[in-house]
This record gives C-alpha cells, sequence and structure tokens, in this order.
C-alpha cells in the first residue's frame, strides 16, 4: 500500500483527493471516493453563485437527495454535509469543501466556508471526519483569520511558485500544484504540471502538496510521487465514473475526447478548458478577439469583457445545465487527461486499479533501470 504524509495527515487510505468540480454538485461522488479510502470534496460552486438566477443551481438541486435543500444556501450545504457524514459512517470516510475563493463571488464564498465550520462543531463525528477545505482560483491571504482558528486541514490550488508562497505565508496545510492541464478553472500562464509540480515540492520540502492537471491513472500517481508530489488531485478522472453526478451529455464528451481533444477559452472568472466542439471553438474564437489575456496570460475579468462575450459563455453553461442538455451548443469543461479515459468506472474499482498500477509500477521500476 502506497503511504505519504498526505494519507497521515488526513488519516486515508491512499494519496488521492476528488477535485471539487462545479458547475454540478459532487454530493453523491464525494461518498463514494470517501467511503473508497481517498478524500472526497464537496462541490460548492453552484451554492456560492445560487442567489444569481439561472439553470445551474437547478441542475445542482436535481443531485439532491430527500431532506437536503435548506432555507438558505448555508443550510442546504450544511444538509449536504449532514448527509454524507451519515453515508460515509460505516467507511469512517473523509470527506471536506472545495470553495471558490474568487474576487467575484467573495460573499457566496464566505457563506459557504462558515456553513463549513459552523457544522463541522455540531458533532464530534463531523470535526473527525470532515477535515479539508481546498480554497481554489483565488487568494487565500484574507481567509487566513477564518479558517486557521478551526483546526481543519487548509489546502489552496495554486497555479504557480508564487502563488505557492502566498498559501504557505498565509498558513495553508498542504498545497495543490494544478498544471494548465487540468480542466475548467486553469492559470492565466501556461505552466505545466511536469514542471510546476517538482518546482513547488521543492521549493516547500516540508508541507504535503499534491499534483493536480493530468493525473488520471496508476501511472500518472506514480509519476508524481517521482516528481516530489505527497498525492494527486484528480477532476475529470472521476467526473468520468458511475457515481459522478454530473450529466450523461458531461460524461459522454469525455468518453469520446480522444486525441487533442480540449482547448482553452474564457470561462467565467479566467481561463477555462473545455472538451473540444464546434461550439466550445466558437467561443475560444470569439476569446482570441474579446479576451486576448486568456493566451497572453493578461489578467481580466467579468467587469472588463465584453458583454458580447459573456453571453455566449451563457449559453453554453445554460445548454449544459439544462434538464435536456443542447448538445450543439454545451459547453462542459474536462482536462487533457479526458483523451486518456474510455470508460466509466465504479469510484472504488477506479481507485483500486489506480493504486495498483501505482505500486507494481513502483516495485518493478528498479528492475527496468540501471544505474
Amino acid at each position: 500500500m502506497i503511504r505519504t504524509r498526505l494519507c497521515e495527515l488526513l488519516g486515508i487510505k491512499h494519496p488521492i483527493i476528488q477535485a471539487g468540480m462545479g458547475p454540478f454538485g459532487t454530493n453523491k461522488l464525494c461518498i463514494a471516493v470517501a467511503n473508497s479510502g481517498a478524500v472526497g470534496l464537496i462541490s460548492s460552486s453552484a451554492l456560492e453563485t445560487a442567489s444569481a438566477p439561472g439553470e445551474g443551481y437547478d441542475q445542482f438541486r436535481r443531485t439532491f437527495e430527500p431532506g437536503m435543500e435548506g432555507s438558505c444556501p448555508a443550510e442546504t450545504l450544511k444538509n449536504i454535509f449532514r448527509h454524507t457524514l451519515e453515508r460515509t459512517e460505516k467507511s469512517k470516510g473523509i470527506f471536506g469543501l472545495n470553495a471558490l475563493v474568487s474576487a467575484e463571488i467573495l460573499e457566496g464564498a464566505r457563506d459557504v466556508i462558515k456553513a463549513t465550520l459552523e457544522v463541522r462543531e455540531e458533532d464530534p463525528r463531523m470535526r473527525d471526519r470532515l477535515k479539508v477545505i481546498v480554497t481554489s482560483a483565488g487568494n487565500p491571504t484574507p481567509w487566513a483569520d477564518l479558517i486557521k482558528p478551526s483546526g481543519v486541514k487548509w489546502f489552496h490550488v495554486v497555479p504557480s511558485v508564487k502563488a505557492a508562497k502566498k498559501a504557505v505565508e498565509a498558513g495553508c496545510d498542504g498545497i495543490i500544484a494544478s498544471g494548465h492541464e487540468g480542466g475548467f478553472h486553469t492559470a492565466w500562464e501556461p505552466v505545466h504540471s511536469m514542471i510546476l509540480l517538482p518546482a513547488v515540492a521543492e521549493t516547500f520540502p516540508d508541507l504535503p502538496v499534491l499534483g493536480a492537471g493530468g493525473f488520471c491513472d496508476g501511472k500518472t500517481l506514480a509519476a508524481a510521487l517521482a516528481l516530489g508530489a505527497d498525492g494527486v488531485q484528480m477532476g475529470t478522472r472521476f467526473l468520468c465514473t458511475l457515481e459522478s453526478d454530473f450529466v450523461g451529455l458531461w460524461k459522454n464528451r469525455i468518453l469520446k475526447a480522444g486525441d487533442r481533444g480540449t482547448l482553452v477559452a474564457r470561462g467565467l472568472v479566467g481561463p477555462a478548458r473545455y472538451v473540444k466542439s464546434p461550439f466550445a471553438i466558437e467561443v475560444a474564437e470569439m476569446t482570441a478577439t474579446h479576451s486576448p489575456g486568456v493566451f497572453t496570460g493578461r489578467p481580466d475579468d467579468m467587469f472588463t469583457v465584453p458583454l458580447e462575450l459573456l453571453l455566449k459563455e451563457r449559453d453554453g453553461f445554460i445548454a449544459s445545465y439544462a434538464e435536456n442538455p443542447d448538445e450543439n451548443k454545451a459547453l462542459t469543461a474536462g482536462g487533457e487527461c479526458a483523451q486518456r479515459i474510455t470508460d466509466m468506472p465504479r469510484v472504488e474499482d477506479l481507485i483500486g486499479r489506480i493504486v495498483r498500477e501505482a505500486e507494481d509500477i513502483l516495485n518493478t521500476l528498479p528492475s527496468k533501470v540501471t544505474t
């Protein structure tokens, strides 16, 4: 069995975290991952933006089980965690929250983080197993005063060594180095995992560092460990599982992506990686005209991008969220590893396969090389 500092820190069997993907929920997926010995994360992006009317939250609601929806987003999130606690009681699975902390949704982010910390205090079992908050897509510094006193383990997703330094200064317990291969939200500058992960691991040898972006199987888990990581965070690979809360259209697009199957265009709070489609290509072409910083590394935001592009993005997301998704207009995110995903297994089988493959590689590699 592969054991790393991440396993010891969080009390998990396998050094794997399931990414908190949006815009849909990850309620069922989180439970399946936690029950399989890895870390499951509840995605809160739909709750952070619940005050904005639209199909995104409606689709999120479709993933609910009876009793989940509360009187407000914060109470809904607490109910989701209560449900998760009960559904992972037998395995004692470990789970947590993923919160976007980008400038555009700071108020919603604060609400979901506060709700997570509050529900964590209501039950000793919750404190034992709701162990992780992962923040992403923003500056971690303003969140230290809220998160650190709680004792929850705090990881921040970073696209650079510079950003990792901010996370360390803020007091994060671990770093997730997210290469440009990742799906949906990517960095303004295209630093990929082969460069980013070892650079962050070398700079911060005393902290657990995880790789994200391109990791999807035992080969890439073994590679992450060789690059200095303590584990991996996976999104796209977990998206395409039987327990994933994502709609069938989204999963099928991952399965069919194939060679060179993704592209980068604008998406809500900056660059985003989508599964390639005629509509996604249109968005990429409009991005080149109206938001060229996505390709040149010059950030913009929702307040400076022309409305024409924002409406185009909105149309693509609405088509994906709809109860009957529009194949021709749907924008579906996915990482570069989509081209290596060819099946839709159960989560437990997927994790077992990944770990066995990584163990085989690590055990047999010495016999394949000479020094």
